[in-house]
């Protein structure tokens, strides 16, 4: 399986990058204009809908859809939380897609602060491309890339302001 990584320093506590990320409507603010992503459902660990201030939990699904730069038909996607942890000074919480266009995605999004008033985040994609599987799975970098590099571009404009 192929992997992509990317960090970025946020001038904010570690509680409240973590707290901001706990939450559907921060997925939502991330998520780059082009990609046209609108969330569907949320259901808990019980199978009960949630709704979007609904702390996300490990156990809880997301379903979703998006439409990359608004072409073609919506790519249907549904992500499980698979662990959420806080202990002192760093957090992490994963989520791996149960179906959409990727036979394989793990997300984690790792959290550690870094002095009284900034936070070191890291996410870790670990997937597998349609159709070409592991062979061009390191060039999976180049869509990745430009998304990551706006999600904490627009992570640190909204959290740095507060």
């Amino acid at each position: 399986m192929a992997t992509y990584q990317r960090a970025v320093r946020v001038n904010a506590p570690l509680d409240e990058v973590w707290e901001f990320h706990s939450r559907i409507d921060g997925l939502e603010a991330l998520t780059p204009d082009w990609m046209h992503l609108r969330v569907e459902g949320i259901r808990g660990p019980d199978g009960s809908k949630r709704g979007d201030d609904a702390v996300l939990e490990s156990g809880t699904a997301v379903r979703m859809s998006m439409r990359p730069f608004g072409v073609g038909p919506r790519q249907r996607w549904t992500s499980r939380i698979t662990r959420r942890e806080e202990g002192d000074g760093s957090a992490v919480f994963a989520d791996a897609m149960e179906d959409g266009p990727f036979p394989e995605w793990h997300h984690t999004h790792y959290f550690y602060a870094d002095g009284d008033d900034r936070t070191l985040l890291r996410d870790r994609v670990e997937y597998r491309l349609p159709v070409v599987g592991d062979l061009l799975g390191p060039l999976g970098w180049v869509g990745f890339e430009p998304m990551f590099r706006d999600r904490h571009r627009r992570t640190r404009r909204i959290l740095e302001r507060r």
